[in-house]
């Protein structure tokens, strides 16, 4: 074997060694996010949505109030920024949000929840001090939505679609408390 071979050989040894040994003691790299990553998607006709977002688990913890404060904004999941997504212009509750890509970051209260659909995109959810990433300046919309209790416990964060009414709604659910946004296409009359 030449020396070019066992130097090559050599560097990628000490590479892995050192990758097993970060994993070991610093961060399981090789372990399932605590958080994992799901995506919500709805297709009715022309309508494309799509929301990305990570999932927190309760684990036996109280959620809204304590895990995530009332009153300050939150990245609405965890990781990275939770992101929307549609291929068409839509109203909410009575405001226009043209089709394109956001992120959702929302500010849970007592009884209603403030939902914000950004336009910045961010490579992240919080910074280094663990404070929200979210700049109020790009918001496109805010609204307030009212919260619901739910029966039973939601161990994991879920946002969904529900359209069973016919009436299509954004929802995100949690521990016991679930929020749901109105979502209309917006009518366009052909030529």
């Amino acid at each position: 074997m030449n020396t070019f071979l066992k130097r090559l050989l050599i560097v990628l040894s000490i590479v892995a060694l050192g990758l097993f040994l970060y994993s070991y003691f610093v961060e399981n790299i090789f372990s399932p996010r605590l958080s994992p990553k799901d995506t919500a998607k709805i297709e009715l006709n022309d309508l494309k949505l799509e929301v990305e977002y990570n999932r927190p688990s309760k684990r036996d913890r109280e959620v809204f109030g304590a895990l995530v404060p009332y009153d300050k904004v939150w990245r609405t999941g965890a990781n990275e920024a939770t992101t929307f997504s549609t291929n068409q212009d839509l109203m909410i509750e009575g405001m226009f949000l043209p089709k394109g890509d956001y992120t959702l970051w929302s500010v849970p209260m007592d009884s209603a929840w403030k939902v914000m659909f950004n336009s910045k995109q961010y490579p992240w959810g919080v910074d280094e001090k663990m404070e929200p990433m979210w700049d109020p300046n790009f918001d496109v919309i805010t609204l307030q939505v009212p919260t619901q209790d739910l029966e039973t416990v939601v161990e994991d964060f879920t946002i969904a679609f529900d359209n069973t009414t016919g009436d299509l709604k954004l929802t995100m659910a949690w521990d016991q408390t679930k929020v749901a946004i109105p979502l209309k296409l917006v009518n366009r009359t052909r030529p």
